[in-house]
């Protein structure tokens, strides 16, 4: 008997989850390792995917200017649409005003909650957070999980081997081994992802009850009617103007997407969206660098968040904002979305870091948002992942590295599947 797609095994483990977290909260709790172990084994195959696939595309390109240019137009992609995102953000905030008639006395608020939050968004300034992209050794990226520092390194050994001939093509062809191994193993890591969703869904719902949402339910609705806004309004024209359907990417990625909503983490979709890109006919040196990058630069739902939970804030407690502190605000998000990259809990980081360097907003108002920030993060991270999906084919095409019959055959597919590239290996 054959088995279900993966989309019907995690869609039944997501229901199940929320059945047992609100019925069985005490037991929903204690399977939190179910969730937490998947996301782990996942993310222990990032680091050498974005290695292996940067590193065997890189020595095969031989054009050290292309990967400048590769680079330069991602980082100008990621910049104008986080603009779009924060400015969205700001300007739903304004008309829907989720914190309109709390009223709170910050004075009232226990900021000792959100202490080690503060505490880790004061932790580096911008030299040190440049200083952090050096590895200290070659081993600490890969021990460490950074993919900054990953993608750092690869492009260094990239660029080496482009530069040490045909012994460099050989030893290119060996990391390119390696990858089809890993990227073999995040496939039969996928099948548990239902255990993950479903472990990680009961323990939400046990954790913090669907009650708990009531009182914050403008915010929350909020804060998804925005992110539903800019995935299909500013990523649908961009994807229209790009030549190919967003819904039609969405259905492709519906395992995917259905991992990080159970999961709240996009990292947990990783390895299956770079294979699943190269399926779709972008070039492997792409993918390589434009994926790992966006993860950290290219947080378009952690914007949106940012900004809304800011002003959320503000309007409860009462506190006006001229239109130059809210000016500041959207420049202040563009850049501390990128300074927490890679910090587990970083939307929430984030906004401590920004609310900090805006101090009319007072940082001790986040405790009215702790309770549910976990529901908002599984929005935060689906807004990036799909992000990510288009921004990766949209400087695949910029570059004249799409095959557009590819694309076309692969979205007009009636199932998803991950496509049989140099790395991937058939999977259900």
């Amino acid at each position: 008997m054959r088995r279900p797609h993966l989309y019907v095994q995690v869609l039944a483990a997501i229901a199940i989850g929320i059945a047992l977290g609100h019925f069985r909260p005490e037991l929903a709790v204690e399977l939190k390792p179910l969730g937490d172990g998947f996301i782990k084994l996942i993310k222990m195959l990032v680091a050498p995917i974005v290695f292996c696939t940067l590193v065997s595309g890189l020595a095969g390109m031989q054009d050290l200017k292309k990967v400048g240019r590769v680079g330069g137009k991602a980082l100008l992609y990621f910049e104008v649409v986080s603009t779009f995102a924060l400015a969205i953000g700001l300007v739903v905030a304004h008309l829907i005003k989720p914190g309109a008639g709390f009223h709170v006395d910050p004075a009232t608020l226990d900021a000792s909650k959100i202490s080690e939050y503060t505490q880790r968004a004061h932790g580096g300034s911008w030299s040190e957070f440049l200083l952090g992209l050096i590895p200290a050794t070659l081993i600490d990226p890969f021990a460490h999980g950074d993919i900054l520092q990953v993608l750092l390194l690869s492009l260094l050994f990239g660029f080496a081997l482009m530069r040490i001939g045909p012994a460099g093509q050989r030893l290119a062809h060996g990391i390119d081994l390696v990858g089809k191994a890993v990227f073999a193993v995040a496939n039969l890591i996928m099948k548990l992802a239902p255990v993950g969703a479903f472990g990680a869904m009961a323990f939400t719902v046990g954790r913090y009850g669907l009650a708990s949402l009531a009182p914050m339910a403008k915010l929350i609705a909020s804060v998804y009617l925005t992110s539903a806004l800019f995935i299909s309004i500013v990523l649908g024209l961009i994807a229209r103007a790009a030549g190919f359907s967003l819904f039609k990417l969405l259905r492709h990625l519906k395992d995917e997407l259905l991992v990080v909503l159970a999961t709240s983490s996009s990292e947990s979709a990783l390895p299956r969206l770079m294979q699943k890109l190269e399926g779709l006919g972008c070039s492997r040196p792409v993918v390589g660098l434009v994926v790992p990058t966006g993860y950290s630069f290219n947080l378009d739902g952690t914007n949106i968040y940012m900004t809304m939970a800011a002003l959320f804030i503000a309007q409860a407690t009462d506190t006006p904002l001229t239109l130059t502190q809210q000016l500041t605000l959207l420049a202040v998000a563009m850049l501390t979305s990128k300074g927490a990259s890679g910090i587990t809990g970083a939307g929430f980081v984030t906004l401590a870091a920004t609310l900090a360097v805006v101090p009319s907003i007072p940082v001790a108002g986040m405790t009215l948002i702790l309770g549910i920030d976990r529901f908002m993060s599984e929005c935060r991270a689906l807004t990036n992942f799909i992000g990510n999906a288009v921004a990766t084919i949209v400087v695949s095409r910029w570059e004249g590295e799409l095959d557009r019959d590819k694309l076309a055959a692969g979205l007009a597919a009636p199932a998803p599947h991950v496509a049989a590239t140099p790395h991937a290996q058939a999977s259900d």
